[in-house]
């Protein structure tokens, strides 16, 4: 049995290979903190977010791509494992999980650990670009040049792959968390309303743009007035998210710049020609690679399905694992 995870700091996703992604939670755990026991993990988890009683505690085991905390990162793998696997549990699986490209050996050890732990067999780790280019049906082993930039929770990476290998590549630790508090904090200063993180995220996919639009959306959300302390209703607009975020898409297009002044020429030409791949579920922020691709005059486009791209190659690689074995493998 071979399973393919994508371990994000926001969703993860469960990918079985011939049956495609079978899976696909937030990363959020829920654990009683009288008798430390897992109450819920993934979705059931993410609705607590903001609503728990001061005896349970709701963890985002993951920050920034990387484990922040291991028990419940274990767990949680562990309740992934379980969840696809089903009754019939004789063979521990094979598993392999994507990790960013900027994860110190110490970070990488902590995941192998961990899935180890959960009841692997064996696991793997591969970097999340290469995973995200195979996602996005780049055909990495030829010998000219792909960037693929890929937007998570936690972590932008940006890398441009040729031959298989990564060729230059560097991961910030700017995404769409950084958005969610960007808009929450405006909204604290400009209306004196506090909103939770699930309004701000929401705010973010109903309405956010990466540039500013002829016709407005508007959207009414409700929070916490702070200075009557009572509820109330505000109306924001789309291009003031666009305003309040575009701090994060610039940090973003700096990583882009970097990378390309890093690339070899003859890869900057390939690139000019097809073009950047974008992926991962920070992509998905409207208007983002017109909004790329203008800055740097480089076309950009959006891979299908950007969410599953990491787990869907993470499949392809697991189905052939011996001819990958080579390249992706640190086997500790």
């Amino acid at each position: 049995m071979k399973i393919g995870i994508d371990l994000g700091t926001c969703n993860s996703l469960v990918f079985l290979p011939k049956k495609g992604v079978v899976l696909e939670e937030p990363s959020v755990v829920a654990v009683s903190l009288a008798e430390n026991k897992i109450l819920a993990v993934g979705k059931e988890a993410k609705e607590m977010t903001g609503r728990t009683p001061d005896t349970i505690r709701v963890y985002r085991p993951l920050k920034d791509g990387v484990i922040a905390d291991f028990r419940v990162t274990q767990a949680m793998l562990k309740y992934f494992i379980d969840k696809v696997s089903g009754r019939f549990r004789f063979f521990k699986p094979e598993i392999l999980i994507g990790i960013p490209a900027g994860a110190t050996s110490t970070e990488r050890r902590a995941v192998i650990e961990a899935g180890m732990n959960a009841g692997a067999k064996a696991v793997y780790v591969a970097k999340e670009p290469i995973l995200a280019a195979i996602g996005a049906d780049i055909p990495i082993n030829s010998c000219s040049g792909n960037m693929i930039i890929d937007i998570g929770g936690g972590t932008t990476e940006v890398a441009v792959i040729s031959l298989g290998g990564i060729v230059t590549c560097h991961s910030v630790r700017v995404a769409g968390d950084k958005m969610d508090l960007a808009i929450s904090d405006y909204i604290k200063r400009k209306y004196n309303l506090a909103i939770g993180e699930q309004t701000a995220e929401e705010i973010k996919i109903k309405i956010g743009t990466a540039l500013s639009e002829k016709e407005e959306r508007k959207l009414s959300i409700r929070g916490r007035d702070l200075i009557l302390g009572l509820p109330r209703n505000v109306e924001v607009s789309s291009n003031e998210v666009c305003e309040v975020i575009s701090d994060t898409l610039t940090d973003v297009i700096q990583v882009i710049k970097l990378v390309l002044r890093e690339t070899p020429p003859e890869l900057s030409a390939d690139i000019m020609d097809k073009g950047m791949v974008l992926s991962g579920g920070g992509s998905l922020l409207r208007n983002t690679s017109e909004l790329i691709a203008q800055t740097i005059g480089v076309p950009c486009i959006l891979a299908e399905e950007p969410m599953h791209c990491v787990a869907k190659g993470a499949g392809v690689i697991l189905e052939n694992l011996d001819i990958y074995k080579k390249s992706i493998m640190s086997k500790k």
